[in-house]
């Protein structure tokens, strides 16, 4: 009888067309969570005077869809340890595709901030358990790097939506830029064939012929056997999923984790909503604001790939910090005005800073935790980050009520960036070895794991 480590197993794999594929189908899944929380930014100045809307309403309409993502990402993020992350995904995007697509039906600011909510749910729980998932299949040496390169889409989606926009808007009304986001529904059949479930959740639930033609798919050169043990691994005992996140030490880093996630989030929403009616104010066309969102989400496309490699080499908490620093900078600048390719660059360094900071956020998360708590650490962090996406919009709203000097907006957005930084600031550069879910089998092993995937989780 021969023992199976999965964890080894997938840490020491190559990259091959298993990772391919799980990489592609959370690619294109990221994107239209990405699409879809720009979409409502691309669409508001014409939604406002189509509707009559005030600053306020429509800034509280953004934040319905944001309150079902807290409910969403806390209770799919604990469902997915449960029941398992693939069923969870494809549950999401059902949700999230179907009621976004239906938000291009609706004919009143009510029935639209319902459908919006219900979309919410699906959007909360998408990207935690992407993440989770991803990183469960990585490879130890290029996890974090794989975790960014599939989340670098969520800027490529929130990109693509001002961009239809600009082509669809004008000849066929806002509403197109909704039914585009239905399209993922085609996918869904697919992705039930293709998604791979996560190997914690096959072990745990007694699924062993799942797990061995798995991980045949991860280490093609691996053969298995019904007759095999599955080695066992060691998991933090805790009846409460979230009480585990305080256990070890981790109490003040699951704290720092939640103030980043909300800070984050509030910038990520408050800009993507109201950067190109606060662009129309200055004295821009529809076009040409659309084109700064375009750029706010170029920019974090730019970031996230240059970020993320700077993350492997000096560790994902001094950049990240580093990098809210340098959007903090930018965004009071951003406030003095300038010349379009002036504002434009400034633009840019703001999305790099904002959503491409977020995005390396959730990277950071899934190397911190324990596998068995990964989707529940990412999914509860998201669920107080997304309070902090619902106070965006209303504060942006907010602020543009009060008719205050473009300076002062973004100076309030600048400040909530360097309380990201500070958040991030108070996390632990380690937390207690036995977290690891891994076994050292060699001394060779055991040097690569803490050159590896204990650095990863140190950073």
């Amino acid at each position: 009888m021969t023992k199976v480590n999965p964890d080894q197993i997938i840490g020491d794999s190559k990259f091959n067309r298993f990772h391919l594929s799980l990489f592609i189908w959370s690619f294109m899944i990221i994107l239209f969570d990405g699409y879809d929380l720009s979409v409502y930014g691309t669409a508001l100045p014409v939604i406002m005077e189509e509707w009559s809307l005030s600053s306020v309403e429509a800034g509280s309409i953004a934040s319905y869809g944001l309150f079902g993502m807290v409910f969403g990402a806390i209770i799919f993020g604990i469902l997915a340890d449960r029941i398992g992350r693939k069923r969870v995904i494809i549950i999401n995007v059902f949700i999230f595709s179907l009621f976004t697509l239906l938000c291009g039906f609706a004919n009143s600011a009510m029935t639209f901030s319902i459908y919006r909510f219900i979309a919410g749910l699906g959007l909360g729980g998408i990207m935690p358990n992407i993440a989770a998932l991803v990183s469960d299949y990585a490879p130890r040496t290029m996890k974090i790097k794989l975790v960014s390169s599939t989340l670098v889409s969520f800027a490529i989606g929130g990109a693509l939506a001002p961009t239809v926009g600009v082509l669809l808007i004008e000849a066929f009304g806002w509403q197109s830029v909704y039914i585009v986001a239905g399209l993922p529904l085609l996918a869904i059949p697919f992705m039930m064939k293709q998604l791979p479930e996560s190997s914690s959740y096959l072990i745990r639930t007694g699924k062993k012929e799942q797990l061995f033609a798995t991980l045949a798919k991860v280490s093609p050169g691996s053969t298995f056997r019904m007759t095999d043990e599955i080695e066992e691994v060691k998991l933090t005992k805790t009846n409460i999923p979230i009480a585990g996140l305080f256990k070890e030490h981790r109490a003040l880093s699951t704290i720092g984790f939640w103030v980043a996630f909300f800070c984050a989030l509030l910038m990520v929403y408050g800009l993507n909503t109201w950067l190109p009616k606060l662009m129309i104010e200055a004295g821009y066309g529809l076009n040409s604001s659309l084109g700064f969102l375009i750029g706010l989400q170029g920019g974090a496309v730019i970031g996230i790939l240059a970020l993320s490699n700077l993350c492997e080499k000096y560790g994902s908490k001094k950049v990240i910090i580093t990098s809210y620093i340098a959007g903090a900078i930018a965004l009071a600048l951003l406030g003095l005005g300038g010349s379009t390719f002036y504002i434009f660059i400034l633009v840019a360094i703001a999305g790099a800073a904002t959503t491409g900071s977020q995005v390396l956020i959730q990277a950071y998360v899934t190397s911190f935790y324990p596998s068995e708590m990964k989707s529940t650490g990412l999914g509860v962090a998201s669920g107080i980050g997304r309070f902090g996406g619902m106070t965006g919009p209303i504060l942006g709203g907010f602020l543009l009520t009060m008719a205050l000097p473009n300076f002062m907006n973004f100076l309030v957005f600048s400040i909530v960036c360097i309380g990201a930084a500070i958040g991030l600031s108070v996390i632990a550069d380690k937390y207690s070895a036995s977290n690891m879910e891994v076994r050292a089998t060699s001394s060779k092993h055991a040097e690569l794991l803490s050159k590896g995937e204990i650095a990863a989780s140190n950073e």
